[in-house]
């Protein structure tokens, strides 16, 4: 009998399965595969080579990346400072003002306070912040990506911006060396300088430097300044509610600022309060407290700084400009007149309260300057106090009729004189028909009866015959400095926006017989040691315009005052300037001089709604004029001491002339005897006084 092998009868799983025991011994292991090894050490050599391979190619392209977001992005990323310096760098000087009779007129520039560790602090005054801005502070590096998949997460959700990713380091960051651009670059620059920032601090470091440096609204930075600022008192003694009113604050410092009402502040304050009792750095009971306290500001927080607000703006940025960003706390004496200055925010006051709101117009803007440019006065907007947008530097607005000085003085350049004939009548460019104010046209006109009485076709014509670009150089060289590169023939109708003051401070080129001035508002600057830093000396007269071209411009623009569409803005002293208008009414202009004075006054409304029809001679001007009265208080009347002759034109004398002219005398001596009474001139011609010259045309 054939003995059954027990293999055959056992499956393999049995046979695993199954102790020595049961079965005897194990079978022995399957016979070796020398073939089949090599086969797999060969795949695993074959893909360790293709591995390899991609690897080295992963880290090329990701070095390559790497390269271009560097070139594209970070190499202009700003390098850190020392670790001291971080709480200096880029901080603005505070500024003693005063006026030119070297009164203290305003404390301006940054408050920010004394310099606070964290010790210094209670504990809930950071953890304001850290409810606030980054509750994972002390649990991340400088970036969370947590926090950057949260934030998108909610966003998409909400499909908007509601949430940002933002590390409390890498807004500091961007608050201490970058600009608030929304862009690819200023985030990744951001997050690198946010890196660097954390290999020199500390946690707890760069916390203290956050507290310090941070931007409170109301021109104050640091915890201690913004406590100081709101509260009067040092950041030591905040109360928890007051802690976390600050802490709303940094998120949107200029809308929440606690000078222009505590709604929003309150609302975000309440929001911070309930992060706080969530981390349990504050418990139920001092959560409700601090919801039941409403934080008083201290009076001087809401000190508003009444007439000087826009100039002081002004001035605050000339003075950084000048002495530079890193400099000591400065004393700036200004070229202001402290009357003209109160004078002129009442006479703007008062005409927008009246006769401005019955004409839809809301805003108004006026700079004086002084002979030699000193700006003497400066009014941004009918109220610092609702808003600080300065429209006499910061406005770029249309000027209309204003502009046109500029056209007939680069005609006159041209070869043109004021008495020349030019045919007001239709004229065409392309699809563009310029026509004058209120329609019709006068047909032949002297160039200066053109200037009079604001004639657009006769601008638009002399602008064709001396050239755009010859207009676009003489404003620039005057002072205009935002034209464009290129201009077409609207220029003459002053389709191209300004800023008052340069338009004011290019109408001193004529009051100076074509000499270039520039404005300036500060007459020397001193740390508050005493060292002189910068002094004022009057420039060396810059030439960019003839004398005898300036005396015609200025002849003209007297008339413009004295006869046409200027007329409100007379007020008994020599005085010249021009009026504008811009399209659909929504800009009103008078820029004027006298030898003393040059002003320009702007209205209008920040929407660019169109006012009621609003033209310069009517509100601007009569601003000018009220102003123009008061800064005059004192002084001697006085002429253009630049005015030359009228320049005739060339004419070859007819070879008839003497037979008209003895002609006439017989004409002339015939009449007289006819009239026994009329008294007969020694030459034999008739004694009769001619029309003036300025009479009107």
């Amino acid at each position: 009998m054939r003995r059954a092998r027990v293999g055959m009868s056992l499956s393999d799983r049995d046979r695993q399965n199954a102790p020595p025991s049961a079965f005897g011994r194990r079978p022995p292991a399957e016979t070796f595969r020398a073939d089949l090894a090599h086969a797999r050490a060969r795949a695993i050599r074959s893909w360790s080579r293709i591995l390899g391979v991609a690897a080295i190619v992963l880290l090329i392209v990701l070095a390559g990346a790497g390269a271009w977001v560097w070139h594209r992005y970070l190499r202009d990323t700003p390098t850190l400072p020392g670790r001291e310096a971080l709480f200096a760098v880029n901080r603005a000087p505070g500024i003693r003002f005063q006026d030119a009779t070297g009164q203290l007129i305003a404390t301006r520039g940054p408050r920010y306070g004394e310099r606070v560790t964290l010790k210094d602090l209670p504990p809930y005054v950071p953890q304001a912040f850290l409810a606030a801005e980054d509750r994972r502070f002390y649990q991340h590096g400088p970036i969370d990506p947590y926090g950057i998949i949260r934030s998108a997460w909610v966003n998409w959700r909400a499909g908007e911006v509601v949430q940002g990713g933002s590390t409390l380091s890498q807004q500091l960051a961007k608050g201490l060396f970058l600009t608030p651009d929304q862009t690819v670059e200023r985030k990744l620059q951001e997050m690198l300088m946010a890196a660097r920032l954390e290999r020199v601090l500390s946690k707890d470091e760069v916390l203290e430097l956050y507290l310090n440096r941070i931007f409170f609204g109301a021109n104050t930075f640091g915890i201690d300044g913004a406590s100081r600022t709101y509260f009067g008192k040092p950041a030591s003694q905040l109360t928890i509610s007051e802690a976390a009113l600050l802490a709303a604050l940094p998120k949107a410092p200029s809308r929440l600022a606690l000078t222009r009402g505590m709604s929003g502040a309150l609302a975000r304050q309440k929001l911070v309060l309930a992060r706080m009792r969530k981390e349990r750095w504050i418990d139920e009971a001092q959560y409700r407290q601090a919801l039941a306290e409403t934080p008083r500001l201290s009076p001087t927080a809401q000190q508003n700084e009444g007439v000087y607000g826009y100039l002081l703006d002004y001035a605050t940025s000339e003075a950084i400009r000048i002495a530079g960003p890193n400099s000591p706390d400065l004393v700036v004496k200004l070229t202001v007149d402290p009357r003209l200055q109160a004078e002129a925010a009442k006479i703007v006051r008062e005409v927008m309260a009246t006769d401005g709101a019955k004409a839809g117009a809301g805003q108004a803007a006026l700079v004086a300057l002084s002979e030699d440019g000193g700006v003497r006065a400066m009014i941004g907007g009918r109220d610092y106090s609702e808003s600080v947008f300065n429209r006499a530097v910061q406005a770029r607005r249309q000027p209309g009729s204003t502009f046109k000085p500029f056209v007939y003085a680069a005609a006159i350049d041209h070869g043109v004189l004021p008495t020349d004939i030019r045919q007001d009548a239709p004229i065409r460019f392309g699809n563009w028909r310029p026509q004058n104010y209120g329609g019709g046209y006068r047909g032949p006109i002297t160039v200066e009866s053109a200037l009079i009485n604001s004639i657009n076709t006769v601008a638009v014509r002399l602008a064709q015959e001396a050239g755009v670009g010859a207009v676009s150089s003489l404003a620039r060289r005057f002072g205009i400095t935002t034209l464009p590169p290129q201009i077409d023939l609207s220029v003459a109708l002053g389709a191209y926006e300004v800023t008052l003051i340069d338009m004011t401070s290019a109408f001193q080129v004529f009051q100076h017989g074509g000499e270039r001035t520039p404005p300036h508002v500060i007459d020397a600057i001193a740390t508050v040691g005493g060292q002189s830093l910068f002094t004022w000396t009057p420039p060396k007269p810059d030439a960019v315009y003839g004398v005898e071209h300036a005396s015609m411009m200025v002849k003209m623009m007297k008339k413009v005052v004295q006869y046409g569409t200027a007329q409100r803005a007379s007020f008994g002293r020599p005085a010249a300037g021009k009026t504008g208008t811009s399209q659909n009414w929504r800009d009103a202009w008078f820029v004027g001089f006298t030898p003393d004075f040059a002003g320009g006054v702007w209205v209008g409304n920040d929407d660019d709604k169109p006012m009621n029809k609003v033209v310069g001679g009517d509100l601007p001007a009569t601003i000018w004029r009220r102003f123009m009265i008061a800064a005059h208080e004192g002084l001697p009347p006085r002429d253009f001491p630049f005015l030359t002759s009228d320049v005739l034109p060339a004419t070859n004398a007819d070879p008839r002339n003497g037979f008209y002219d003895s002609l006439a005398a017989e004409f002339g001596r015939a009449a007289a005897e006819a009239r026994s009474d009329a008294p007969i001139a020694p030459n034999g011609a008739p004694d009769y006084v001619p029309p003036s010259a300025d009479l009107p045309y």
